[in-house]
């Protein structure tokens, strides 16, 4: 059996800032030192992002007229609690439009989804994600449902790998993969450089993706999931960490991130090819820009070309970091092409690559290939 990538699907929620207009946002920000609100407009520029998203309306906004933040940044800053009941609002309904399309997309019925795997770390409630999808989406009652949360930006990974063992083991699985962060919720005030990165990184977004099972004939000329490998860093795991704090989740990002993850690249690939295939051989890399030190860093080491890291570097620049579901943001790109010149009669992509990085520190990634 081959485990089909069928379809990808991709949103945002609505409001949409130009990075500068967050820099200057935060430079509002009443609490943080001067020199460091001096320091925002460079910060933000340096990111390489263009445009991100929020569900916190209050981006594209004057703060008197905040619904979400203290008007006039005169009160305190949202609790925990109140953040994520905001998710709670959010995030079911983003998730499930993005799971619709993918669906429609993919020519699946919701009555043949056999799995349902829901993906996040930006907040929490319960009966969950999953069960919310399920019943908006009219999925069948007795759907296996796996949620998994606060693994941060490489999650879709275990997602994909979890629905491969599905699709490797039930010949009529349909398997949905639905992410959905809402990383802008958990903004704190700027007090240190490090603080003021992960506001100029982070951004809402969802993703969903349809896996199948299909035998040869079904799945020729499809791309599929064709394995995946994963390694912990056991001496970094204070690089990357995501905590409960009492005004939300707190993001702790140092700057030897891209090192370290440079610095294990070459292992790591060598695990995640086979033997007999080379570097060279891979048609498309989709690598998670956690920032675009990490794509710099990751191209450098593996001597990839601009071409092979574009749509990295693109994905980055529209949209910024949306953590989980940015990798499949990618993939998207690159199964689009494929089906589009599988349509035109030619034969699309034979392999491809696509990671991702996050707490541990992890490195996670996938080989794609076509069946």
């Amino acid at each position: 059996m081959h485990t089909v990538l069928d379809a990808i699907a991709t949103g945002n929620p609505p409001t949409r800032c130009r990075q500068e207009e967050a820099a200057r946002f935060m430079q509002q920000v009443e609490g943080s030192p001067e020199a460091l609100r001096k320091r925002l407009p460079a910060i933000y520029e340096k990111t390489g992002i263009d445009y991100r998203y929020s569900a916190v309306e209050d981006y594209a906004r004057a703060p008197e007229d905040f619904t979400f933040y203290p008007r006039h940044w005169d009160g305190d800053p949202p609790t925990t609690a109140e953040r994520n009941q905001k998710y709670r609002e959010v995030a079911p309904g983003l998730a499930e439009r993005v799971a619709s399309e993918a669906l429609a997309e993919s020519g699946h019925a919701p009555a043949e989804v056999t799995h349902l795997i829901a993906v996040s770390c930006t907040g929490f409630f319960a009966p969950g994600l999953d069960v919310e999808l399920v019943k908006r989406l009219g999925l069948p009652r007795d759907t296996q449902r796996t949620l998994i949360g606060f693994m941060g930006c490489y999650a879709a990974f275990n997602a994909m790998r979890a629905a491969h063992h599905v699709c490797q083991h039930q010949e009529n699985a349909r398997v949905l993969v639905v992410c959905v962060e809402l990383c802008t919720l958990h903004f704190q005030i700027s007090q240190t450089i490090r603080s003021a990165a992960v506001n100029a990184l982070f951004s809402d977004g969802a993703a969903a993706a349809v896996f199948s099972a299909r035998k040869d004939d079904e799945a020729r000329g499809r791309l599929a999931y064709a394995g995946g490998h994963t390694l912990l860093d056991d001496d970094s795991g204070g690089e990357m960490t995501w905590d409960i704090g009492d005004t939300g989740f707190l993001m702790g990002l140092t700057a030897r991130v891209p090192k370290v993850i440079a610095g294990h690249l070459p292992g790591y690939l060598d695990a995640l090819l086979p033997a007999e295939i080379s570097r060279g051989e891979v048609d498309f890399w989709a690598i998670h820009p956690g920032g675009r030190a990490i794509v710099e860093q990751a191209q450098e080491t593996l001597g990839l070309t601009d071409g092979q890291v574009a749509d990295s570097f693109e994905v980055l620049r529209r949209r910024g970091n949306m953590s989980s579901p940015t990798v499949l943001f990618i993939l998207k790109r690159f199964l689009e092409r494929h089906q589009k010149a599988r349509a035109a009669g030619q034969e699309g992509f034979r392999r491809g690559v696509a990671m991702a990085f996050g707490p541990g520190l992890t490195l996670e990634g996938a080989r794609f290939e076509r069946a």
